[in-house]
């Protein structure tokens, strides 16, 4: 294996001279890059791009990608698609005001197709899935008086604080590994169990301190992880039970379909969150309230205890702008469409199947899971039911080598995740072609 990731790291830095320059002369950088994250790359620097179009990305050596990765889902609608960019032209060359504090007819157009496809009646608009959750958990706080969430081991929200919290090999809750320096130990603010155990879930909520149960309808931080049978429902009734609400994030999980997994395994949520992947890759993001939450907010404020108009901290001067609403009409309405959504879910089942028949030809003990446009593959199997026990999947080492290889050869997965994502643009073409290099990866290593 060592062998292996030295030969690929050596290939990936030979041919990404332009790359390279771009990361060593960014010295005033934070960790030279834009947001630190992209640190996290297999080969010792990221990828500097010229263009992407569609589900190609160009970098700046010239080598041009098929992109799996798609912006870890902020570019499921695929890269500077048509209908956006005409959208965001015309409200910046045409029409003017990025950003003026004052709604747009496109914010109600939004809102009703939101509702239309998530069920929920009543919307806010944010940047981030970050600031939607933020924001959302205030209110449900808010509207139940009490103080806690409740969220699963290894889920992922954006960068809220409360979610930073995983049930410890010793069974007890504990700051997740690598927090940076939380203002408050999330375990005063935040209960938490393990994906896929009612019976955990009803024993947090039974202290009667939960406001709400903040979670992805399936995790996908973690590597993939399926809801087992009945498992939502029972989150349904059990918060439903001890008077908390129901939070569901779909930020990666509307890859299930138009309306999400919510729309199409009939969940219930009394809050609803989203973001990334709604405008096309401009920054964007939404909550959704039931009629009943709404109303339940607007009395609080009406008795002046509470303030969601200026100081309450459920707002920020860019959120709702005109360009991202602008952006999310034109990405719903002519981009991620029913169709569009038929087409790459049928895709991702062809990637699926690919990956799933050559870790069986060649006796490879990994597994694959599918959750409509996304795909991806762990290195344990059977596949992991809880977050725990993905995480105990991880190798950083096979990871690398898996990750330099496929880039190596021309295919970009997404980085620190073995994750596939299919646009309106992937052809059946590009599956044969990820096939194709896979197929051989595991046959380097295995032989």
């Amino acid at each position: 294996m060592s062998a292996l990731v030295g030969r690929e790291r050596d290939a990936y830095r030979a041919a990404h001279p332009g790359s390279l320059r771009v990361h060593e002369q960014a010295g005033h950088l934070f960790g030279r890059v834009p947001m630190t994250w992209m640190s996290k790359w297999a080969g010792g620097f990221p990828l500097a791009y010229a263009t992407a179009h569609g589900n190609r990305i160009t970098d700046v050596d010239g080598h041009t990608y098929l992109d799996f990765a798609l912006g870890d889902t902020g570019a499921m609608a695929g890269h500077s698609p048509r209908a956006t960019v005409a959208a965001v032209h015309r409200r910046i060359a045409v029409d003017g005001g990025i950003t003026t504090m004052l709604p747009t007819e496109d914010a109600e157009w939004v809102g009703a197709e939101l509702a239309r496809r998530f069920g929920l009646p009543r919307w806010s608009f944010t940047l981030s899935a970050t600031d939607a959750n933020r924001w959302a958990a205030r209110l449900a706080r808010l509207v139940t008086g009490r103080p806690k969430l409740l969220v699963f081991s290894y889920c992922y929200h954006g960068s809220v604080d409360e979610t930073f919290i995983v049930v410890g090999p010793d069974g007890r809750p504990r700051s997740r590994p690598g927090n940076v320096a939380p203002a408050v130990d999330p375990t005063q603010t935040t209960r938490v169990a393990e994906w896929n155990d009612l019976a955990a879930v009803e024993r947090e909520l039974a202290h009667g301190d939960v406001a709400a149960i903040l979670t992805e309808p399936a995790l996908t931080n973690i590597g993939i992880v399926l809801p087992e049978p009945g498992f939502l429902a029972g989150l349904r009734e059990l918060a439903t039970r001890y008077g908390a609400l129901l939070m569901i994030d779909e930020t990666h999980t509307i890859s299930a379909g138009p309306g999400g997994m919510t729309a199409r395994d009939g969940l219930r949520p009394d809050v609803f969150v989203i973001g990334k992947s709604l405008g096309g890759g401009i920054p964007c993001g939404a909550y959704g309230l039931t009629e009943e939450i709404a109303d339940r907010v607007h009395r609080i404020t009406a008795t002046g205890s509470a303030d969601i108009v200026d100081v309450g901290g459920v707002g920020g001067t860019l959120a709702g702008n005109a360009l991202s609403l602008a952006a999310m009409r034109a990405t719903l309405d002519e981009v991620l469409t029913d169709d569009a959504f038929a087409h790459m879910i049928s895709l991702a089942g062809d990637y699926t199947e690919d990956v799933r028949r050559i870790l069986d030809t060649a006796a490879v003990p990994w597994s694959v899971t599918q959750l409509g446009a996304r795909a991806e593959y762990r290195f344990t199997r059977p596949a992991p039911r809880s977050g725990g026990e993905s995480a105990a999947a991880a190798d950083d080492l096979l990871d690398e080598y898996m990750h330099l290889y496929t880039l190596n050869r021309g295919i970009l997965m997404t980085p620190f995740h073995n994750m596939a994502l299919m646009c309106p643009d992937t052809t059946d073409a590009d599956i044969a072609q990820h096939a194709e290099v896979f197929e051989q990866a595991v046959a380097e290593l295995v032989g």
